[in-house]
């Protein structure tokens, strides 16, 4: 049981840390709250006069471990807010098959061990891709794009998780769009902030990328609404 409260204890921490260092941390910290609640429940249990099945723990982890999996997948592949969730929940998921397969693997006969022994290699292929696209390949540039811009909306410009380092880290060689989205958007922000040297810099990178021609009305319009709204703001708790 002690193996099963680490197990997850040690996923949950994992996403804390990694959590902090992702544009859209909020996935990481939701997905680590809950193992953590579940090893915590799982430490409660090892005191409990009556013993936890053994077939508990890792039935947990593969319901968990496969819920937030699939949700880390669907944000890895569709929405691309998250690249951490699905690898690290995967190592809970394939923990619980391994534990769960094995629980009784003496009294299995030779086809039943190697049928189990087959499913849980394939998780374990799938696990290692995600480990692969997740924390290998990492974040994509027009995550950071889409997270400057919420920080913009927000009125959180400073800092390492302010709108200007989101979009900082924006850069993609292979998209140039998403380049010229990030100096359009850092030009407008430093001129909206006094910071005249940096918006120069960010309008001469983009005259050599087309200049504001290329870039997209609407892209403009968000972020000096985003840009309007965050002095309304400042504004507001002024003169409070």
């Amino acid at each position: 049981m002690l193996l099963w409260v680490l197990l997850f204890v040690g996923v949950a921490l994992a996403l804390f840390v990694y959590a902090r260092h992702q544009p859209f941390p909020e996935h990481g910290y939701t997905a680590g709250g809950i193992f953590l609640f579940v090893g915590f429940v799982l430490y409660i249990a090892m005191g409990a006069d009556r013993a936890t099945s053994p077939i508990v723990p890792p039935t947990l982890a593969i319901f968990f471990g496969g819920l937030f999996t699939i949700i880390g997948g669907r944000h890895m592949a569709r929405t691309q807010r998250d690249v951490i969730v699905a690898p690290f929940s995967g190592l809970l998921l394939v923990g619980g098959i391994f534990g769960f397969v094995t629980i009784d693997w003496i009294e299995q006969s030779t086809v039943e061990q190697i049928g189990n022994f087959t499913i849980a290699s394939l998780f374990l292929l799938l696990e290692i891709y995600l480990l692969f696209r997740g924390l290998v390949v990492g974040v994509q540039g027009v995550t950071w794009s889409q997270s400057g811009l919420r920080q913009a909306q927000r009125g959180l410009i400073h800092g390492p998780r302010g709108a200007i380092a989101h979009f900082e880290r924006s850069w993609d060689m292979q998209d140039p769009v998403l380049n010229v989205m990030a100096h359009a958007a850092l030009a407008r922000i430093h001129n909206k902030i006094g910071d005249l040297s940096e918006a120069e810099m960010h309008e001469d990178r983009l005259r050599r990328l087309g200049g504001w021609d290329v870039v997209d009305d609407s892209w403009v319009a968000i972020i000096d609404s985003s840009l309007v709204s965050m002095s309304k703001s400042s504004e507001n708790q002024s003169e409070e």
